[in-house]
């Protein structure tokens, strides 16, 4: 594969396997005797679960939070994990392990179950933390996974809880707490680097309309409040998730040769863009969306509702 330094040209984020097998490796360069066997069933249950072929729930119907974007997170949880170690902080088999399987988990309180036919799982926008937490509880102990492990896994779900009190959270140990700070920092990151971030921001708006979340007036009020989102989540990065982000610059120098945190680059190419759209073609801004096909899926939904 050709190595242009962009961060879309890395791994085929649209193929789960992929980034899967890239997660794969970086584990193996964490620990060469890893025992992936649980996390590769967890991987393989939510990619089921996500598609509908998992006893009991729906096919994911939400599309700005999907199957590509937990897969998303996956990654970007690895690759923080990768460039932790390559700073000197060594993290046991059990750190990595449950801190991927929390990253599979953490937006599973969208799925609905096959008993719930109203609307979409977008509905539990605002308790979607608190149903993911639920969802575990209920997979992990049947996975044959500890309570111990359980309490591992929901303490770092909440911490992709834009409103949870990081600080009132019971981390178990100082490693415990900075993977709980990764899984918050690759939610975040893992969306927002997306090159197609853009294109899905009007789902998001959907979303949120469907769940009745106060403040945005439109789907162009959504875009125009982005950048400053960008804003408040540069802080937060820093100041309530332990600026570990600082990390994922040692992991692409090492892993691909390039001496930069591309994640950074592209959430700013994508900031840059958006606010070059707002500047120029607010009117009509869908036309300048025309990455992959959100916006032929969005109209033709227009068209039939």
């Amino acid at each position: 594969m050709k190595r242009t330094g962009k961060f879309e040209d890395l791994i085929p984020m649209d193929d789960p396997q992929a980034v899967f097998a890239e997660v794969s490796h970086l584990v193996s360069l964490l620990n060469p005797d890893f025992d992936g066997t649980a996390l590769n069933r967890v991987f393989q249950d939510v990619v089921g679960l996500f598609k509908g072929e998992y006893p009991g729930y729906r096919r994911c119907n939400t599309w700005y939070h999907d199957l590509k974007h937990t897969t998303d997170c996956l990654l970007a949880m690895a690759r923080l994990l990768h460039g932790v170690a390559l700073h000197g902080l060594s993290m046991a088999e059990r750190d990595i392990s449950l801190g991927l399987i929390a990253a599979l988990l953490h937006d599973t309180g969208y799925l609905q179950t096959d008993d719930d036919l109203e609307g979409t799982g977008a509905k539990y926008t605002l308790v979607h933390v608190s149903r993911s937490v639920a969802f575990m509880e209920k997979y992990l102990p049947g996975a044959n996974f500890s309570l111990r492990d359980l309490d591992y896994c929901r303490c770092c779900v909440n911490c992709t809880g834009l409103e949870t009190h990081l600080g009132e959270l019971q981390f178990e140990s100082g490693h415990h707490q900075i993977v709980g700070w990764m899984l918050g920092t690759a939610d975040l990151l893992g969306q927002m680097a997306d090159r197609t971030y853009l294109e899905r921001l009007p789902f998001l708006y959907w979303e949120f309309q469907e769940a009745k979340v106060p403040g945005f007036e439109s789907e162009l009020d959504l875009l125009k409040k982005t950048p400053a989102f960008w804003e408040f989540t540069r802080q937060r990065l820093v100041t309530e998730l332990g600026n570990v982000a600082r990390y994922l610059k040692e992991h692409f120098r090492v892993r691909w040769g390039v001496d930069r945190d591309l994640y950074r680059e592209a959430i700013d190419r994508n900031i840059a863009h958006l606010k070059y759209i707002l500047a120029h073609h607010e009117a009509d801004y869908r036309r300048y969306l025309r990455r992959g096909s959100y916006m032929k899926t969005l109209e033709k939904r227009e068209r039939t509702t």
